[in-house]
């Protein structure tokens, strides 16, 4: 269960893990059912993302097959905080990060009202996984303006 695993995984399926050249950020990982890595390229002519999933799938495949079909979220690791958050909120679309300006590491997202749910995830786990990998507390509000603050 300890996303260490993930990690060494994806150094045993990725060259470029191996290697130096991508590096693994973080992992947030839910056991069983979903995990959320976050890469970065120290080469700018390395897509992270791609390396990480490979030649039509197989690398990330190999490790989904082999944590009992796993579903696994691959996500650029950016400096910015904004960016960054957006991101680890894949697969649903992000309209704006507004981070706390008390430097609590807490912000709010706003997202298109079809994507609120999305952005939640089943049982809330795509926002408590974003939380965990990012290390951020995040509020999701959808874009009508209508408010639920989220306990994560």
């Amino acid at each position: 269960t300890h996303s260490g695993l993930v990690k060494r995984l994806f150094e045993t399926e990725v060259p470029e893990i191996y290697d130096g050249i991508v590096e693994i950020k973080s992992v947030s990982r839910e056991a069983g059912s979903r995990t959320k890595i976050a890469v970065f390229s120290k080469d700018e002519n390395v897509d992270p993302v791609g390396a990480c999933i490979g030649p039509k799938g197989t690398r990330v495949g190999n490790i989904v097959e082999a944590l009992g079909g796993e579903k696994i979220d691959i996500v650029v690791y950016n400096e910015d905080p904004c960016k960054y958050i957006a991101a680890a909120l894949a697969p649903a679309s992000v309209v704006s990060v507004q981070v706390a300006e008390d430097g609590t590491k807490s912000c709010k997202v706003t997202v298109p009202d079809s994507q609120l749910s999305l952005a939640i995830g089943n049982k809330g786990q795509n926002a408590r996984l974003a939380v965990r990998l990012t290390g951020w507390k995040i509020d999701i509000k959808p874009e009508s303006g209508f408010y639920i603050p989220q306990n994560s």
